[in-house]
Parts: C-alpha cells; sequence; structure tokens
C-alpha cells in the first residue's frame, strides 16, 4: 500500500564526557505515502508564517510524536499531524 520511504528522526539530549549537553538524533525508517499539501492547509499555515512542503501518510503506531523526518535527502519539520482512523498525516515543511 505504501510506496515512499522516510526516516522519523527522534531527537534525545544527552550529556557527553565532557558535562556538555549534546542532542543525539535517532532515525528509524518507516514506510509511506508523499501526498501535496491541500490548498487551504497551505493558506491557513501560511497566515501562521508555516510552509507547508508536503504531507506524508503512515500507520498511525508507527508514529511516536517525532518532530522531524527525511525523505530523500531532505529534512523535513513536522508541524502538524491529522489521525484519520488507523492512518496519521504528518504535514512538512522543509528545513532550509
Amino acid at each position: 500500500m505504501f510506496k515512499d520511504v522516510i526516516n522519523l528522526v527522534s531527537v534525545t539530549n544527552t550529556v557527553n564526557d565532557g558535562g556538555d549537553t549534546i542532542q543525539v538524533e535517532t532515525a528509524r525508517e518507516v514506510y509511506a505515502n508523499k501526498k501535496s499539501i491541500k490548498q487551504s492547509e497551505f493558506y491557513q499555515a501560511f497566515t501562521l508564517g508555516l510552509k507547508p512542503e508536503c504531507t506524508f501518510e503512515i500507520y498511525s503506531f508507527e508514529y511516536a510524536s517525532e518532530r522531524k523526518l527525511t525523505y530523500e535527502n531532505k529534512v523535513y519539520n513536522i508541524i502538524r499531524t491529522f489521525e484519520k482512523g488507523d492512518f496519521i498525516e504528518l504535514i512538512c515543511e522543509a528545513v532550509v
């Protein structure tokens, strides 16, 4: 059913040997469908200063509140989610 592969990225803070707090990113691969942004979604987000670029649909049980993902070597911030039964849509904007 899903034809695209994305990497959901979780970020955790940890302390290194020098006592500095660093962010550690952990990615995990899931299958998804890439979808375009609906026109109404785009304009609503744009009024809030956001620039949604695409939506990825995955199974809800695979999402663990990650705020970033990668797709085809591009990094995206997940700016909103929308649950639809067994699925969840991840509305994303590209990281510049």
